[in-house]
């Protein structure tokens, strides 16, 4: 079994972050002024959250969690629920992922790791996540 126990707990746990995320200001601008609409395809379990932009105002960010209707991803980046957990504790460098094709990245590369120095922050906010929801043994894991 994988660290998620099923799609509701990776919905509430992932789709928890990125809502922090969003709430923070300077993250929240500088996605937002991308304008990118991204897909995250998981597996084991199978779940997808997107995150949306395309309104390019900070305040109007949308997650969805689940099935998306009407709207296409600039973005879509597909792994294993487990390499996604593990990538958020900061355990995972997206380059070397990428190249081991652990995530498979479609859509314009240059845009997404323009990002990356904006999500630095989030590898304190998915353990303060995790923390807040009792799971400090899933902050531990290998």
């Amino acid at each position: 079994m994988g660290v998620f126990r099923d799609a509701d707990q990776l919905y509430e746990l992932l789709g928890g972050l990125f809502q922090e995320l969003t709430e923070n200001k300077e993250i929240a601008e500088k996605f937002a002024s991308s304008g990118l609409v991204i897909r995250f395809s998981y597996k084991e379990p199978d779940a997808e959250i997107w995150l949306d932009a395309s309104k390019r105002d900070p305040e109007n960010i949308e997650i969805i969690c689940g099935k998306a209707e009407g709207i296409e991803p600039e973005v879509e980046m597909s792994m294993d629920a487990d390499v996604a957990h593990k990538f958020w504790l900061g355990k995972v460098n997206l380059m070397v992922a990428l190249t081991r094709r652990q995530i498979v990245a479609k859509g314009p590369i240059p845009k997404i790791m323009k990002l990356l120095p904006v999500i630095k922050p989030a590898y304190g906010v998915y353990k303060k996540v995790l923390r807040e929801k009792g799971l400090e043994s899933m902050v531990n894991a290998k």
